[in-house]
């Protein structure tokens, strides 16, 4: 034995130390999820421990009330899976879990918190038609806090002048601005997402994740996040969080050392890029190899796809939504690129996820322009195939593709404003048509204004129908402002930073800072979306319609004893409206009040139309 060796020894065993459990002390550097709860429905909670050899370890735990019933490992001996069940009377506390190695020495020990559940956590109302949602990107919002633009260890730096790059817009700034959305009428506030994206560039999106449990720094705190959540239930406003099953970013923590081969898709050589071919999904005829590259394959080469059908990423992933969920407050899930992942493995999560909070819901993004392909999508559609999705609401795409149409093109017999009628006729195939987003603009596609040729007019005619049209409307910030960017030019153009946000120039969210038109633009919207609020037609109502005639478009939202007209004369010229064809609805209404012009009106039976006007009419008997 060396000499320097021996003396050691004999030193250590004077103090009493175990040189052999010195050497062989781990350090566990991942316990996810961090904390659980008691009360959940469901018992079983699952954890991902990662430490160099932890799988040559056997972990036990002593705490009444939790039982270690499983220890999985897999082909990475840096992990082990554990199995936990929560009795029905365990009580929150703090407890060990100790790892011993072969001799049975104790190599390393993690402390692990059950929390109480908050009281009527299993309860909270997801968002639903009675709702309006604000969509927000954070970083392009309003930076409330420039202290944390840069972040040691962050691989990006701000810049604004990059159109692609960060610009500091965080949870602060969206926290100081709340009551600029709730006084537009919204009531729901759907963020994308703030979960850390350490990527060396473009990753101010944060749809390449690289810490599932981690609040991006540049964006906020969890605590921060949390604080808006509270403050958002407060002003009336639920709060939305997006989440990416489908992939994660190629700087995940867990890239350079994954719990198992097949947790990602891996290609030889080069990773293959998706085809984004969503037919194949549902399509009876597909050929393997097409659906292999459609949902396998990478969504970009620094997104990661991942295998949803590992039970352990499943799981995980499943796990991952309930705790934030519990530790934030959530109201509600926006589901990222939702038919590329195992559509099995996402139909168990809305059936997780609904077993721990029934009245939840959840948006799944179904970017697909044919709704006889995109009811495969919604919760309890029959499909040939016997495969039920579970998602509760799906994205008006058909619609949203209609409605960048309808107001600038002739109307024929399939073009124009009949586009709209004619996509709505196509509700028979979904099973609730009224649980469905409606939308004229998100992050991903042209701005609204920009796509209807840059006129106001038809900016107006749109969010008209958004705020009255049947399902769960949904506005992209500055839609409102007249924000006018071209997405074909590059998503930069339709993600800009929103006019005051940044403290110098223009300033939008005040009225004083609000040029002329752009004031009449919010005004107008405010006037919709608030009146909504209160309307129980427009949120709930039966939808009828009529064949758009002459560049008209009618429509009628009744509820009860209650009902609202809904004109939209897509004429530039002004003209009479006969409106004896709409007597089945408009019997025994007599008078209504138009609540954008609070113009009355005594008699129903011919109306005075301006042109490029919407008309929203409440009936009066």
């Amino acid at each position: 034995m060396n000499k320097r060796i021996f003396l050691a020894a004999i030193a250590a065993a004077l103090l009493g130390i175990n040189v052999h459990a010195a050497k062989t002390t781990l350090t566990i550097d991942r316990v996810e999820p961090a904390n659980w709860w008691t009360g959940m429905a469901c018992p079983d909670v699952q954890l991902l421990v990662h430490a160099t050899g932890i799988a040559s370890t056997t972990p036990s735990v002593d705490y009444p009330g939790v039982t270690l019933t499983n220890v999985i490992t897999t082909d990475n001996a840096n992990y082990l899976f554990l199995d936990l069940r929560i009795a029905a009377d365990a009580q929150p506390g703090t407890f060990d879990i100790t790892f011993k190695n072969a001799k049975g020495k104790v190599v390393t020990t993690c402390q692990y918190q059950l929390k109480a559940r908050e009281q009527g956590s299993a309860d909270r109302r997801g968002f639903d038609a009675s709702d309006a949602v604000y969509l927000i990107m954070p970083d392009r919002f309003a930076n409330g806090n420039p202290h944390n633009d840069n972040i040691t260890g962050m691989l990006e730096r701000a810049n604004r002048n990059d159109g692609y790059g960060r610009h500091g817009g965080d949870i602060e700034g969206i926290r100081q601005n709340l009551d600029y959305i709730a006084d537009l009428g919204m009531t729901a506030v759907w963020l994308t997402p703030v979960l850390e994206n350490n990527m060396p560039q473009t990753s101010y999106h944060g749809y390449a994740i690289t810490d599932y449990y981690s609040v991006d720094p540049r964006i906020g705190t969890l605590d921060e996040y949390r604080t808006l959540t509270d403050q958002c239930h407060q002003k009336g406003l639920k709060m939305i969080m997006d989440f990416v099953f489908n992939h994660c970013g190629t700087n995940c923590w867990w890239m350079t050392d994954l719990p198992a081969k097949d947790w990602i898709f891996q290609w030889d050589g080069q990773p293959e890029r998706s085809s984004y071919r969503l037919s194949t999904v549902a399509d009876p005829h597909v050929s393997l190899s097409d659906l292999r590259v459609a949902t396998e394959g990478w969504f970009d080469t620094t997104m990661a796809d991942l295998n949803l059908r590992n039970p352990l990423l499943r799981n995980y992933l499943i796990q991952c939504s309930i705790w934030w969920i519990e530790t934030i407050g959530l109201d509600g899930i926006r589901q990222d690129t939702y038919p590329y992942p195992d559509k099995h493995a996402m139909a168990e999560w809305n059936l997780r996820i609904r077993q721990e909070y029934p009245n939840f819901n959840i948006v799944g993004e179904a970017w697909i322009s044919s709704p006889s392909k995109l009811c495969y999508w919604q919760k309890d559609f029959p499909n040939r195939d016997g495969f039920n999705s579970q998602l509760p609401t799906i994205m008006d795409f058909p619609l949203q593709e209609a409605i960048s149409r309808a107001f600038t093109e002739p109307s024929g017999w399939d073009t124009g404003i009949q586009r709209l009628y004619d996509v709505l006729a196509d509700d028979h195939l979904y099973p609730n048509p009224y649980n469905i987003l409606v939308f004229g603009e998100n992050h991903d596609v042209g701005r609204l204004l920009n796509l209807l040729g840059g006129k106001v007019e038809n900016l107006r005619l749109a969010t008209a129908l958004l705020a009255t049209v049947r399902g769960i409307p949904q506005l992209y910030v500055g839609t409102e402002v007249l924000m006018n960017g071209n997405g074909f030019d590059g998503h930069c153009y339709i993600r800009e930073d929103f006019p005051g946000g940044w403290g110098q120039g223009k300033n939008y969210f005040t009225p004083s800072g609000r040029t002329d038109n752009v004031a009449a633009m919010h005004d107008y919207t405010a006037r919709l979306f608030n009146y909504r609020k209160t309307s129980r037609p427009l949120q709930w109502g039966r939808l009828t319609h009529f064949l758009p005639k002459d560049e008209v478009y009618v429509y009628f939202r009744t509820d009860k004893e209650q009902a609202v007209m809904v004109i939209l004369n897509n004429n530039t010229a002004d003209l009479r409206l006969d409106c004896s064809r709409f007597s089945e609805i408009l019997a025994g209404y007599t008078t209504g009040t138009d609540i954008i012009t609070q113009t009355e009106y005594s008699s129903l039976s011919e109306l005075q139309l301006t042109g490029k006007t919407a008309y929203v009419i409440e009936l009066h008997k």
